[in-house]
Parts: structure tokens; C-alpha cells; sequence
């Protein structure tokens, strides 16, 4: 077990940790660079790759609906922990007239907090909700259970970045990523539709049956390796960007929720309905992936708070290290 978690963590070390060291010797540009081209060109091949092989097995109809939920719980109690925690929501980070108490929630609106507030709220909710759940889910669940026992995984994670990483996250980037005069809701609606992750997928789904030359395909899945080397590269960038504790304080209620409250909902939730074993620890561990490589691509495109975003991911690596035997012992 300690060997095959060896194995799924190498790539991730050995790229971040690159990206980290090249850091200071990079242009400054150039990991905005490379986060608009794993938004266009790199993400949107790894879904349609991923759209080819998904296919509904027993069960696995629901596991979307599951998906969706647990995105919708994340959201939820990222907005509340926001309003409810001072720390996290008074200071520089909104704008308050004096006959209101900076600690009511009825008084709170979207149009009253500042650029960096926008920002910074936008960031919080994108790091508490979105796992990655295409590279370190699917590593654990194949670790864990085999190949052929990955349908769930695989329906679990295409449906977290199309409907998640690129449908719901897009628009709350693009919501929090401009100011209140700049927004409206038709703007919103046109950052999902054009999203290119979306029509990647669909195009992968609608075609699965068609058979590639197998030179064509084996291209396509080693191109899948070579993204996830990027955007792992782009997390070592933004990670060396990380500093010191005043970054990292801010992460920790990001980092609490994405992989201890929500998967320990979510086990307890799938107890109830009477799921055991191997399915409930799929469920488990793909709900408390550590917060995704996409915040970063969208952080690039939106201009978002792109340090709380790398010190989330940091220590959500972290916390999923510390939190996977508990897992294991709790639904396995």
C-alpha cells in the first residue's frame, strides 16, 4: 500500500516541486501564460479523453447527482463559514457604513465588499469546493480498488470538472473576478457556455463508440500525462509565490473543510443510506480530494486571489496525507 501511494504521489512532488524551484528564475508572465493555455487547450483535452471512456454502470447513474451534492454542500458551507467567521470576512475585505454591524449576516451583500474582498470571497468558495478529483482522486481509487473497479471514479470525477471545475466555478469566477458595476448575469451565462472543457467533453461522450486508429489513441492518453505535468508545473509556480504563515493562516478553513467536514458528511450521509465498503470509501475519498489544480487556471483567467488559492492546495495535500488513514479505518 505505502509502495502504490509512492508511485501516485512521485509525479506530483517531482513536478510541483520544479515548478517551485523555477520559480525565481521564470518571466513573470509566464505562469499567467501557462494557465490561459490549460484553460483553452490543456484541461479541455484531458475531458475529452475522459468523456471516451465513461460509460454507466450499475449504479453509476446516480453518482452525478451525488457529485453535483457534494459540490452544493462545499459551496454552502464555504459561504457560511465565510460570513460566520469575523476573521474571514471583516478587516480590509468589506465595506461597512458605520450604522451597520460588521457581523451581521442580514446586512451582508455581494455589491457592499471592495475589488480584494471580491476577490479573496471568490477564491474561498473555488478552494473549498473543488477537489482534484481527476489526477489524485482517480490515483487513490485505482491504488485502492484496481482498474476494473473505477467506473464510479471516473463518472465521479468528469462530473465534478464539467458540471464543478468548469460550469459552476466558472461562473462564480467570473462573478467575483469583476467588479459589481461590470457584472450581469448574461456575462456569466456566456463564461459557462463558452467554456471549452464543456464542449470537449460532450464531444469525447458523443463519440466513445467511434473507434481511433490506436496510435491516435495512445497519443491522446499519453497528451493527458503531459497536461497534468503542466498544471502541476503551474501549482509549484504559485506555490513559490506562498508567503510564509500570513499565507497559509488563510487557508485553513478552505483546507478543514474540503478534506475533513465534507467527506465526513459525506460518509455518514452514505452510511445512512446504507452504502458500505468499497463504495462508500469511493465516495469518501473522491469528496475529500485535495482543492483542485483548476482554481490556479481560473485564478489566471479571472484575476483572483491567487495566493489563498496555492496555500489551499498546499495544505490540503497535507491534510489529505493526515486524513486518508482515518478514512480508511472509518468507511473502508
Amino acid at each position: 500500500m505505502i509502495d502504490s501511494l509512492f508511485h501516485a504521489y512521485a509525479p506530483l512532488i517531482f513536478w510541483s516541486g520544479l515548478g517551485f524551484v523555477l520559480f525565481r528564475f521564470i518571466p513573470e508572465r509566464f505562469p499567467k501564460l501557462l494557465g490561459l493555455a490549460l484553460y483553452w487547450v490543456g484541461v479541455p483535452l484531458q475531458l475529452l479523453v475522459l468523456g471516451r471512456q465513461t460509460e454507466l454502470s450499475h449504479g453509476g447513474e446516480l453518482i452525478p447527482l451525488v457529485a453535483v451534492g457534494v459540490l452544493l454542500l462545499s459551496m454552502g458551507l464555504a459561504l457560511l463559514s465565510w460570513w460566520g467567521l469575523p476573521g474571514l470576512s471583516r478587516g480590509n475585505t468589506t465595506e461597512s457604513s458605520p450604522e451597520s454591524p460588521k457581523n451581521s449576516l442580514l446586512d451582508f451583500s455581494f455589491s457592499n465588499i471592495n475589488k480584494l474582498g471580491r476577490a479573496s470571497l471568490g477564491s474561498f468558495i473555488l478552494a473549498s469546493m473543488l477537489g482534484n478529483t481527476g489526477f489524485i482522486g482517480l490515483a487513490l481509487t485505482q491504488v485502492l480498488f484496481g482498474t476494473e473497479n473505477i467506473s464510479w471514479p471516473v463518472l465521479f470525477s468528469v462530473t465534478s470538472n464539467v458540471v464543478g471545475n468548469y460550469g459552476i466555478a466558472v461562473f462564480i469566477a467570473s462573478y467575483f473576478g469583476r467588479s459589481d458595476s461590470k457584472n450581469h448575469w448574461w456575462i456569466q451565462l456566456r463564461d459557462v457556455l463558452t467554456v471549452p472543457t464543456l464542449w470537449a467533453f460532450i464531444i469525447g461522450f458523443s463519440t466513445r463508440n467511434i473507434e481511433l486508429p490506436s496510435s491516435l489513441e495512445t497519443g491522446l492518453e499519453q497528451a493527458v500525462w503531459v497536461v497534468i505535468a503542466f498544471a502541476l508545473l503551474l501549482v509549484g509556480l504559485r506555490l513559490g509565490s506562498v508567503h510564509g504563515w500570513r499565507s497559509l493562516k488563510r487557508a485553513w478553513m478552505p483546507t478543514l473543510l474540503k478534506v475533513v467536514i465534507v467527506p465526513m458528511l459525506v460518509g455518514l450521509g452514505a452510511t445512512y443510506f446504507g452504502l458500505t465498503g468499497d463504495s462508500r470509501l469511493t465516495l469518501v475519498l473522491m469528496s475529500g480530494t485535495p482543492t483542485g489544480l483548476s482554481v490556479l487556471i481560473l485564478a489566471e483567467v479571472y484575476e483572483l486571489d491567487r495566493e489563498l488559492l496555492a496555500s489551499s492546495i498546499a495544505l490540503s495535500f497535507v491534510g489529505l496525507l493526515l486524513m486518508l488513514p482515518v478514512w480508511l479505518v472509518c468507511f473502508g
